[in-house]
């Protein structure tokens, strides 16, 4: 049997002589019959051939073709050169083993019983090939091809581009932040010397620009009224400069406020470099989910699920609530009804829907991302997909199952609005059952059954007030009361209050005899 050895230097084939005696021995005879000298070492391994690498990028394409697990040029001939029909070889890839059985119809096997051979092999192969390497470009050659492999997979990782996006966007969302900061500050600080101005410019890069061109309110004249344009009503706020009612400001305070200013103006124009950067980016490698949501949301699923592959694994309900998880578990947990949307409910399609659709709009469109995330991840791009422009047959053809999915959805979206503007606002119809025949006879189905209503007339007696004026009685009680009252006044009007007689009578005598 023949053993392949891929080396930092070349290709290796090896004669196992005694190879039942190799495969019988435990470690520890293995290990010492390796460790042992190159003489006796040579009793079981037998150089066949060998072929250097002529330089580092012939041994670079050799050794990434090995690791994704494909079949070099170079290995081909050596193989066909070297390895006759009858003779079986050994390697340590079983994907290698597959495809050299394949392509070249030779008898390549992977037995785990040869690792520890295999691993011998590695460990003394310079002692073994001694004569034909040179020792002395040997570990450079190492050291060399180690570096280029690295770099090599980090620029075809299939990970990095994702990973540039997802910077991006969290970038961005800094940026903001930051910006936000320093305006709000800058309003605040320079409304003490010009509070007028914020209310005339409500944009905050117009805003900064304008105070780093004039410094005070005196150097409105130095103002570049051309380059806002229409954006900025220059008699308002020249009016506005002449009767300000702030106070005045030292020369250092105007050079802090210039610098300030300055800085937003400045993180402003490379905010918007890096939005123009990011939508270049989703428009390369994500063209049919920018189709559908759009640049900034295709990149926050992107971010929020760490890479496009990850988010293509997602199903379309996972896609509908990503980014609303807090909201979803808290749901689950107090038993309330469940979260409809996440950071979906962000895109052009579901901001066009009215409230009472909006959930089933982010669920058609969640449906229709998840096809467009699986054909954006799973198809294989060019080496130059990032220098197709919007306008190429091949970028339109790649978006096309975008494109008709987001027909879809509006289509579904104008559907919806239609049915609920035929629907009578604030009312909830009934459901109409069609009438059926029965299978037994030819009686239709029953109608709705509506319970009897008492109809009542008014009448006069019982709104009359009662005899005593104290209390409601019906007019039937009042006249059986009637006689009852009445001989409960007279004894009342004999006993005098206390039912007992007069408080004359009751008075004692001693009160009349009194001086």
């Amino acid at each position: 049997m023949l053993v392949l050895l891929e080396t930092s230097t070349g290709f290796a084939l090896f004669k196992l002589r005694h190879e039942s005696r190799l495969r019988a021995a435990t470690e520890e005879d293995l290990g010492a019959i390796f460790e042992s000298d190159p003489e006796r070492l040579g009793k079981f391994l037998k150089l066949k051939a060998f072929q250097k690498f002529k330089d580092l990028s012939e041994a670079l394409t050799a050794a990434a073709a090995l690791s994704e697990g494909k079949l070099s040029k170079s290995l081909k001939k050596f193989l066909k050169r070297n390895v006759e029909q009858s003779d079986a070889v050994a390697v340590c890839e079983p994907k290698l083993a597959g495809i050299v059985k394949e392509k070249l119809d030779l008898e390549c096997v992977y037995d785990p019983g040869l690792n520890e051979v295999m691993r011998g092999l590695r460990a003394r192969y310079s002692d073994l090939l001694r004569s034909e390497l040179e020792l002395e470009t040997e570990r450079p050659m190492v050291l060399g091809l180690a570096h280029s492999l690295s770099r090599y997979k980090l620029k075809f990782s299939p990970d990095k581009i994702d990973t540039m996006i997802v910077q991006a966007i969290a970038l961005l969302d800094d940026l903001d932040k930051e910006i936000n900061t320093y305006a709000m500050r800058l309003r605040e600080w320079f409304g003490w010397h010009f509070p007028e101005l914020s209310k005339l410019v409500p944009d905050n890069a117009l805003y900064a620009k304008l105070i780093a061109q004039m410094g005070t309110r005196r150097g409105v004249s130095r103002i570049d009224w051309e380059q806002f344009g229409d954006q900025v009503h220059r008699e308002a706020v020249e009016s506005a400069a002449r009767v300000s009612m702030g106070t005045e400001i030292s020369d250092e305070d105007e050079r802090n406020i210039e610098e300030l200013a300055l800085q937003v103006v400045s993180l402003s124009e490379y905010r918007a470099e890096l939005f123009a950067y990011l939508c270049n980016r989703m428009r390369a490698i994500a063209p049919n989910l920018t189709a559908m949501v759009g640049e900034i949301v295709g990149a926050r699923l992107i971010a929020h699920a760490g890479s496009l592959l990850n988010l293509a694994k997602f199903p379309a309900s996972t896609i509908q609530i990503l980014g609303a998880e807090k909201a979803l578990f808290r749901a689950l947990k107090t038993k309330h009804p469940t979260p409809k949307y996440g950071l979906i409910y962000h895109a052009s399609l579901v901001g066009q829907a009215p409230p009472r659709i909006k959930g089933k709009i982010s669920r058609v469109l969640a449906a229709k991302t998840a096809l467009a995330v699986r054909l954006d991840a799973l198809t294989e791009r060019d080496e130059n997909v990032e220098q197709i422009t919007a306008v190429d047959d091949e970028s339109a053809a790649r978006v096309a199952l975008g494109m008709e999915n987001r027909a879809k959805v509006e289509r579904r979206l104008r559907q919806l609005e239609s049915a609920a503007s035929s629907r009578a606002p604030g009312r909830r119809q009934a459901q109409s059952y069609p009438a059926t025949v029965h299978a037994d006879s030819t009686r239709s189905r029953p109608s709705r059954y509506d319970p009897p209503v008492e109809k009542r007339s008014y009448r006069v007696g019982d709104d009359a007030l009662p005899s005593d004026g104290y209390s409601f009685r019906p007019a039937a009680a009042n006249k059986a009361h009637t006689s009852a009252d009445q001989a409960d006044d007279k004894k009342r009007h004999r006993n005098g209050p206390s039912g007992t007689g007069s408080r004359e009578s009751k008075r004692p005598k001693e009160a009349d005899e009194r001086p």
